[in-house]
């Protein structure tokens, strides 16, 4: 079955000299597979300045890259109606808090429950757009805020935002550890060729970058604000890992639990029954595609999270404090 959607359209930027083609709209365009892509150039659905070009395509500022997103082979995705907490919404935009648990799109094995499923139901005129507007994605167990357009025009904004990196966001995470100090991950990722579910440290990989911020230390672990300039799969879990403070909780990335001495049973056992990643889409920074207004959105930290940091403060922090941190500049 094929299926259309919109034309994109993207500018080449200056840091875009000399790149491939194949590799600059993967970058740009996360939520398409670089195969995906491939398969488009070579189909003529994506064309440089007009014209059908081959995968291997170098590029110069300011040419023109026209999209149009085609998908052969796979059923199309089904409208089905599912509870979504929408946080904001207008004419060209809506943002979801999503919970821990639910897929953004369909893919082997989860071709229902999705929230692109769910999107399709809400409004079906999300239909005509790459995967129902969506411009970014969460894991499955990650929560929190994330953004989809309800227009082409919209659409196409945003997504220049994201190349440009002026779409801010911000998470909580607790990770493993009591962290001195904040910083910055700057490393390459690619896909763990020994474990396809995994992503790894690689020279040979895409460019990614976390800063990370010290909220508050716990019994044995760190409550962290952390910032991406970047949006890699499971970038941050990765990141963090990397430096030896996985996230809390993390069944792919996280190793080991710590029990500090002093904690006591209680606590001990919501640790080890804690059993997805404790990392929070926590706010969203962005200028409107449209109006130009800025935007500034925030979702509580869930209620999994919310107890096991009082629990690893010793109770000193509450539901209150634990939200009212800032990320430290």
């Amino acid at each position: 079955m094929e299926k259309k959607t919109e034309k994109i359209q993207l500018m080449v930027e200056e840091a875009g000299k000399d790149q491939r083609i194949d590799k600059y709209i993967s970058t740009a365009l996360t939520q398409f597979s670089r195969s995906s892509i491939k398969s488009w150039i070579e189909s003529g659905n994506i064309l440089l300045d007009g014209s059908k070009v081959k995968p291997r395509t170098l590029l110069s500022p300011r040419q023109m890259i026209e999209i149009q997103p085609q998908f052969e082979n796979r059923e199309e995705t089904k409208a089905e109606k599912i509870d979504l907490n929408i946080v904001h919404e207008d004419e060209h935009i809506l943002v979801i808090d999503k919970p821990s648990g639910m897929v953004v799109h369909p893919g082997h094995g989860n071709l229902s429950g999705t929230l692109q499923n769910g999107l399709l139901f809400y409004n079906q005129d999300l239909n005509i757009l790459p995967r129902a507007g969506l411009v970014h994605r969460l894991d499955k167990d990650t929560t929190g805020l994330i953004l989809a357009a309800k227009t082409t025009d919209a659409y196409n904004q945003l997504v220049k935002d994201m190349q440009a990196r002026l779409i801010q966001r911000e998470y909580r995470a607790i990770c493993r550890g009591e962290m001195v100090a904040g910083g910055m991950i700057e490393v390459n990722l690619a896909r763990d060729p020994h474990n396809r579910l995994k992503f790894k440290v690689s020279d040979s990989g895409r460019e990614s970058r976390t800063h990370y911020r010290v909220l508050d230390r716990l019994k044995g672990y760190t409550f962290l604000g952390i910032r991406l300039d970047t949006g890699r799969t499971h970038q941050i879990r990765v990141h963090m890992a990397h430096i030896d403070y996985p996230i809390l909780g993390d069944q792919l990335y996280g190793g080991r639990l710590a029990f500090p001495k002093s904690l006591d049973e209680e606590s001990r056992q919501m640790l080890m029954k804690f059993k997805r990643q404790a990392l929070h889409a926590f706010r969203l920074n962005f200028k409107h595609p449209i109006t130009d207004e800025m935007i500034s959105l925030t979702s509580s930290i869930p209620d999994d999270m919310d107890s096991m940091i009082i629990a690893l403060s010793d109770q000193k922090l509450d539901s209150e404090a634990i939200n009212a941190f800032n990320y430290p500049e």
